[in-house]
């Protein structure tokens, strides 16, 4: 009888203290952490714990992943991931890279497909020497060279199409999170996604000062271009597969238009992502354009000619004035803006100035806009 009471009594016993503890976590103070740009993410922070709440892309669910901060004691908070600490770390997209940098955590990457889209000559060195293995392609990674290198977590970005591929990871027990800076609509809301490594590395205060140094430059810069006195009309994209993909109104490449203080005839169109014309539609509204950016991946003129002697009824080309983003490159072929713009959107806003409203900026030399050979 004695040993049945004992035994009921230590059930109580740890009913009791596992719901204090509990009740305890819920009462921590929590906050929202403030993200001012970014819309696929939260953070809510606390003393024990920092919650990364990935908002769900195309009506999908929220997924929270718990970090927990070394220490201190936490209650199981059921159907969420737990992380305590991530020393080993597979990402997948170029754009991650600098954010690990900053972080100064680039020494926890232990592997990457598509290694040579890599410019950085930090993590181009520790590929060089081993410490980041190749992954092959980015929609089917090589999951047995992964499981081989055990990281605690995998970074990865959601296409659609590789939804099987990262929960086949998991079913191996290595977590995935995606990252989905590539939605943002603006350029400050896909530099904050430096947050969300910040989290994961529990450097959230070192990743908040990062952003708001981006951010004051970027303001900074966006102050400048309102003191223009004129708004040379601006043409952006090129033909593919017959029709002309140029940004829409509402999307993160129109944003930076917008900012620039530039004519950019497609500004109040709907949609945030690209826009498909014809031809002849854009000939129309933008035959007189001063400027012409971002003609796909044509890095000449010869190379425009050759592609459609259409493409010489603009102004732009007769007079011109063609920049690219593409022709900045990594020793092994990686296109910097792809890797680096996203977290320098200041850079990239002062490049669009300097050719849109050259006096204002008299002794910056554009970083990433070049002018076609």
């Amino acid at each position: 009888m004695k040993s049945y009471l004992y035994i009921i009594f230590s059930i109580f016993f740890l009913i009791v203290i596992n719901s204090c503890e509990k009740e305890t976590i819920s009462n921590k103070k929590t906050n929202k952490q403030t993200i001012k740009y970014a819309k696929g993410f939260e953070i809510i922070d606390s003393e024990t714990h920092s919650a990364l709440i990935i908002k769900g892309a195309n009506s999908k669910k929220d997924k929270t992943y718990i970090f927990v901060k070394p220490f201190k004691k936490y209650a199981d908070l059921s159907g969420k991931s737990f992380f305590k600490s991530i020393d080993k770390i597979v990402v997948t997209s170029t754009t991650h890279i600098p954010m690990l940098e900053l972080l100064n955590e680039e020494n926890s990457l232990v592997g990457f497909p598509n290694t040579k889209y890599i410019s950085s000559k930090k993590t181009r060195s520790l590929i060089d020497n081993g410490q980041v293995k190749e992954l092959g392609k980015e929609q089917s990674i090589n999951t047995e060279i992964l499981l081989e290198l055990q990281p605690e977590l995998v970074v990865g970005f959601s296409l659609g199409t590789n939804s099987k591929m990262y929960a086949n990871i998991e079913k191996a027990g290595i977590p995935v999170i995606i990252n989905n800076d590539w939605l943002e609509k603006t350029p400050l809301g896909r530099a904050e996604w430096i947050k969300f490594f910040g989290v994961i590395y529990g450097k959230e205060k070192q990743a908040d000062s990062i952003f708001n140094v981006i951010e004051k430059e970027y303001l900074n810069v966006k102050k400048i271009a309102l003191q223009a006195k004129t708004k040379p009309k601006i043409l952006s994209g090129a033909m593919y597969n017959n029709a002309w993909n140029l940004p829409a109104g509402q999307s993160y490449g129109a944003q930076f238009l917008k900012d620039a203080n530039v004519n950019y005839p497609w500004q109040e169109s709907k949609g945030n992502g690209s826009l498909s014309l014809s031809f002849e539609s854009v000939l129309i509204k933008a035959k007189d354009a001063d400027l012409w950016i971002s003609p796909s991946f044509f890095s000449s003129y010869n190379q425009l000619k050759d592609a459609s002697e259409h493409y010489m009824e603009f102004d732009a080309f007769k007079n011109k004035h063609i920049y690219n983003y593409m022709n900045r490159k990594g020793e092994t072929g990686g296109i910097l803006y792809y890797e680096l713009a996203p977290i320098q959107p200041h850079i990239v806003l002062k490049d669009l100035i300097k050719i849109a409203h050259p006096e204002l900026l008299e002794n910056y030399k554009p970083f990433y806009l070049e002018e076609l050979n």
